[in-house]
């Protein structure tokens, strides 16, 4: 039966009890005696009682889909609420269950297309800085140095630190492009590239070490490139906001599948939102069916978790 027929005919009962009393042979005298007001006032009690019950339980459904509308977010996948209920309550949490599956499907769908558009972008301005802006800075160079060995001696000074000046910024447009398009992925493998990683953020304020299992499972190409990315997002946010001396990756060979681990002694993720970084974190680990956790480090700091699961392959 139905919220609504329930509902409706409690109320009934209710209403058809009190028109029997009125019409039936019990009177009420005047002034009401006390046992007449205290039978009158049981009677009103368990009516009103009644009708909250019944209330209270055909609600409890909908209080639980409330909560969970409230703190679903399309980027944490959560268990859908369970339903509960009869009739139209049940069909409400079916069809917002149902609702929820295909939102993160769009979501997953849309994301993949935007992220490929993302890398495919990175890719063409890695290239175009390499071939055109790196080709162009290096031609300069040669003819610095050239200009310096027939220069005089007192211009022969300012020309070789225009050369420096432009050698620094030949290998930062050469940094920024490995950063862009990690060619060492595609070339050595996601375990060399990791290694360059964590050789690239170790400098004078920051050391970061790396521990890579030798048994990791196969992988396909676009779970080394999520596991690639999360890695150098966690590395950036701790080389630029958490004023942390060390820092650790480790990737490893777990029951649940391959775990990514990025820990640093910092000051913490604290009260601060997600940005942009975190969020572009999730959206990668839910195209491969990933599960990322961000939590406190034991010593202090932050600890990012990526786990990837990986299908067992049938002998």
């Amino acid at each position: 039966m139905s919220l609504f027929w329930r509902i409706f005919l409690l109320n009934a009962v209710v209403l058809i009890i009190a028109t029997a009393l009125l019409l039936g042979p019990v009177t009420v005298s005047t002034p009401v005696l006390l046992t007449e007001a205290a039978v009158l006032t049981g009677g009103l009690g368990v009516m009103l009682i009644a009708n909250g019950l019944l209330l209270r339980i055909g609600l409890v459904p909908l209080q639980r889909l409330t909560r969970a509308m409230t703190t679903i977010d399309l980027l944490r996948p959560a268990q859908r609420p369970a339903v509960g209920g009869r009739g139209e309550v049940a069909e409400l949490i079916t069809t917002f269950n149902a609702m929820l599956d295909r939102l993160e499907a769009e979501r997953a769908t849309s994301a993949a297309r935007a992220l490929s558009a993302q890398e495919s972008e990175r890719h063409r301005i890695a290239q175009e800085l390499h071939d055109e802006v790196g080709q162009s800075l290096t031609a300069v160079l040669l003819e610095l140095n050239r200009a310096a060995g027939h220069a005089p001696p007192d211009l022969r000074e300012d020309l070789h630190q225009v050369q420096e000046t432009t050698r620094t910024s030949l290998d930062e447009i050469r940094r920024i492009a490995r950063r862009l398009r990690p060619g060492v992925l595609e070339e050595l493998g996601l375990t060399n590239a990791l290694k360059a990683l964590t050789n690239e953020f170790t400098g004078a304020t920051l050391v970061v070490h790396h521990r890579i299992a030798a048994d990791l499972p196969p992988l396909e190409a676009e779970t080394e490139l999520v596991l690639y990315r999360v890695a150098q997002e966690s590395l950036t946010n701790v080389a630029r906001h958490a004023a942390a001396r060390r820092a650790e990756l480790a990737l490893n060979r777990g029951p649940a599948g391959v775990e990514l681990r990025v820990r640093d002694d910092g000051r913490g993720l604290g009260d601060a939102a997600e940005g942009a970084g975190i969020r572009g974190m999730r959206e990668r680990a839910l195209l491969i069916g990933a599960e990322l956790d961000l939590g406190s480090a034991p010593g202090g700091g932050t600890d990012v978790r990526l786990t990837v699961p990986v299908p067992h392959r049938s002998q």
